[in-house]
Order: C-alpha cells, then sequence, then structure tokens
C-alpha cells in the first residue's frame, strides 16, 4: 500500500468518533480522507450512493469479499459492513491520511493485514454516558439501543488487550481528546503536507 499510513478509529457508537472526526477534517482539509464503507443496509435518508457507503447486495459483498477485495468485515444488526482495499487504496492515491472508522473485529482483522495503520480507540468514560449520549440522538428503537450498549460494552473490554492500540482516548471532554488525537497524527499530517509541497 503506497501514499500516507492510515488511521483506524475504533471505539463504540456513541463515545464521539464523529465529532472528533469532523474538527480534524475542518482543521486539516484536504489531509484527511475517508475510505467509503461497503454496506448491506438500506440508505438512510440523505446518505449518497459512493459517498456515505457504497450500498451493496449481501451478494455482491460475499463475492468480493471471498475473492479477498476486504481487508475487514463484519455483520451489525443484521446487515453486513466492510472495508475494501480498492476503497483504502483511492484515498492514498491522493496522498490522503485515510480514516477507517472501523469496530474492535475490524481492528484485529486488520492486524493481519499489511496495512500498518495507526490505531487510535475512542472511548466513552462510562457505559451510563454512553448510553445517555445515545438516548439523547433519539434515532434508536429500544431494541437497538440495547444491541448497541451490548456491543460496545464487548467492544471496551476487549479493546483492553495490551498493544491492540496506539492510542486509547477517554472521551470526557472533547477539546482535550482532540488534543490528543491530534498529537498522535501530527507526524503523519506534517509527511502529508510536506509531500504535497514537493
Amino acid at each position: 500500500m503506497q501514499g500516507p499510513r492510515p488511521v483506524v478509529l475504533s471505539g463504540p457508537s456513541g463515545a464521539g468518533k464523529s465529532t472528533l472526526l469532523k474538527k480534524l477534517l475542518k482543521d486539516y482539509e484536504n489531509v484527511f480522507g475517508f475510505s467509503v464503507s461497503h454496506t448491506t443496509r438500506q440508505p438512510r435518508p440523505g446518505e449518497v450512493n459512493g459517498k456515505d457507503y457504497h450500498f451493496v447486495t449481501r451478494e455482491e459483498m460475499q463475492k468480493e469479499i471471498d475473492a479477498g477485495e476486504f481487508i475487514e468485515h463484519a455483520e451489525f444488526s443484521g446487515n453486513m459492513y466492510g472495508t475494501s482495499k480498492g476503497a483504502v487504496q483511492a484515498v492514498q492515491a491522493q496522498n490522503q491520511i485515510c480514516v477507517l472508522d472501523i469496530d474492535i473485529q475490524g481492528v484485529k482483522n486488520i492486524k493481519k493485514t499489511d496495512l500498518n495503520p495507526i490505531y487510535i480507540s475512542v472511548q466513552p468514560p462510562s457505559i451510563e454516558i454512553l448510553e445517555k449520549r445515545l438516548r439523547d440522538r433519539k434515532t434508536e428503537s429500544e431494541e437497538s439501543l440495547l444491541k448497541r450498549l451490548t456491543a460496545a460494552r464487548v467492544d471496551l473490554e476487549l479493546s483492553k488487550e495490551p498493544g491492540l492500540f496506539d492510542l486509547v482516548i477517554i472521551n470526557d471532554d472533547l477539546e482535550k481528546a482532540y488534543t490528543e488525537l491530534k498529537g498522535v497524527l501530527l507526524e503523519e499530517i506534517k509527511k502529508t503536507e510536506e509531500s504535497r509541497k514537493s
């Protein structure tokens, strides 16, 4: 894989990954790029195919997985999600740091590949705070919310494995969390900006 080192951002739904990413993308406009994930779930209102996700059928996705085209994939709430090699290479080809928002199983799968990313986990201060954040979103049914909380507990437990992440951010204060995130990425950001100039 040529180009800047990708960044793997993991952590349960509601930990604040999206908020941190939005700040990063605003401050470093063209430095970061998203690999567009594949999913078999239905688009939500306003989501654009090829921009938010590559929306595909289960058959299409399974075929590409079998062909070894995916870095990682997982099943969540009855739908498949995954990151294709091509999606990451497309970002690297733009000389951008590819940001991968991936669950803990995906992280373990990526460890088996030659991707060599920077691994970062964003975590809530507690499960209680996470539950409050998810409830405040008002986007989940009770059943879906409980599924997410169960997944979050597993996620937080598994993420304690030594050496799994280069950095674990406990997001109880957004500015502080953002400073930590920037700190670990600064070297790659500089490299990317310098190679732009040359």
